[in-house]
């Protein structure tokens, strides 16, 4: 009874936390809401998935290759179409995250066929192994991993904060050891990142940026970050080669405090680029200080900009993610969703639902009953057994 009360007051504490936030633009287009229960229901289904075909990209060369359509709005939430060299995208969006081209344990064509539409790649892994000299020989990652959806690739940025005991961070770029190969190194600069995500063929390139993690109390290093970051956007624009085809995001910064990030944002708007990202979040600070954050950043009149796409990095937990739509963001990513399934974790409407357990070995019930979806035939005294049992067979 208590695991019930705590998964069916989910949706109740997120709309609460949205409205306590969200302060609705004076100006806003006309409405159009989709109540839950009729999405739920199918009266308001998905479109199907269709990748873009030769012909579309032939057509692309001669379009901008990203056009952000606003489709409708409730309070500061809305949905978009957003459209890019490979198909467009439907927000508010989760962006499943294949660091060295794949999602763990699913194939291309598997993530195709959920109606995925875009998902992530990480710049320095991808230099680092299969490297981009292959990648150039083989036409990009696209071909390498047969995906003919979109594709963002992270900057490496994150790597500053995630492996900064292998790090030197200086004016120049972000030197790196190899955690796979002790001894050695590598520098990547802004230059070197652009290059690098103009050879993997990324439909949105993330700028590389200055990251500290934000639970750091260091002033001087949080305002060196932060100019630093702005210094770093405009030679990675002046690096890009393909703006034609691939789409730079920039990335605001700093850190908790609001005056930095009323600074990073308004500069950052003057870049005027294809969409932005909210950065520097989602490393451990309070829960507050991380909304208080998005809100800044999406307000209206003050914040990012209403006409571009906004990627909040690095955010993946059901909470956060209805709480910050609610906001105004329009993408996401994060390892969680993918992470956790593969150790036994399964997120359902109601909440998390922990397959490991010996509760549900004998328990011949669907996943979730009553919704249609990939696993709907499954038992999950069936998953229990394989979460328990089988590791992942492919990677």
């Amino acid at each position: 009874l208590k695991r019930k009360r705590k998964r069916g007051q989910f949706a109740g504490m997120a709309k609460r936390k949205a409205e306590e936030l969200s302060v609705p633009s004076e100006t806003e287009p006309a409405k159009a809401v989709i109540k839950s229960s009729e999405a739920a229901n199918g009266k308001f289904p998905l479109p199907p998935y269709q990748a873009a075909s030769p012909e579309d990209m032939k057509i692309a060369e001669f379009n901008p290759p990203l056009i952000f359509q606003l489709d409708a709005v409730s309070g500061r939430a809305r949905a978009s179409t957003v459209k890019l060299p490979h198909g467009e995208v439907l927000t508010p969006v989760f962006m499943p995250v294949g660091t060295q081209g794949t999602i763990k344990g699913m194939t291309s064509e598997e993530m195709q066929g959920l109606g995925c539409r875009i998902l992530l790649g990480n710049t320095f892994h991808l230099a680092n192994r299969p490297t981009c000299d292959l990648l150039e020989k083989c036409g990009g990652l696209h071909n390498l991993m047969q995906w003919n959806g979109n594709i963002l690739t992270d900057s490496g940025g994150f790597q500053m904060v995630s492996l900064l005991k292998l790090a030197e961070i200086k004016e120049e770029g972000v030197e790196f050891e190899d955690p796979k190969k002790p001894g050695s190194r590598m520098l990547l600069t802004p230059e070197k990142s652009i290059e690098s995500q103009n050879v993997i063929g990324a439909d949105i390139m993330m700028a590389l940026d200055d990251v500290i993690s934000s639970t750091s109390v260091d002033k001087t290093r949080i305002q060196e970050a932060t100019d630093r970051t702005l210094r770093w956007i405009d030679r990675c624009i002046a690096a890009h080669k393909n703006p034609h085809r691939q789409n730079l995001f920039g990335i605001v910064q700093g850190h908790l405090d609001p005056n930095l990030r009323e600074y990073s944002l308004g500069e950052m708007i003057k870049r005027n680029l294809p969409g932005y990202a909210i950065g520097g979040l989602s490393g451990g600070e309070a829960k507050d200080s991380f909304w208080k954050v998005v809100e800044q950043c999406t307000r209206p009149g003050s914040g990012l900009p209403s006409d571009k796409p906004r990627y909040l990095m690095g955010v993946g937990y059901p909470l956060d993610i209805v709480v910050c739509v609610a906001l105004g963001v329009d993408m996401f990513d994060c390892v969680y969703p993918c992470r956790t399934a593969r150790f036994g974790t399964a997120l359902v409407r109601t909440g998390q639902m922990r397959l490991t357990s010996s509760e549900f070995a004998a328990d011949y019930r669907p996943l979730e009953p009553g919704y249609d979806g990939p696993l709907k035939s499954y038992t999950r005294a069936m998953l229990h057994t394989i979460v328990t049992k089988e590791p992942v067979a492919a990677s």
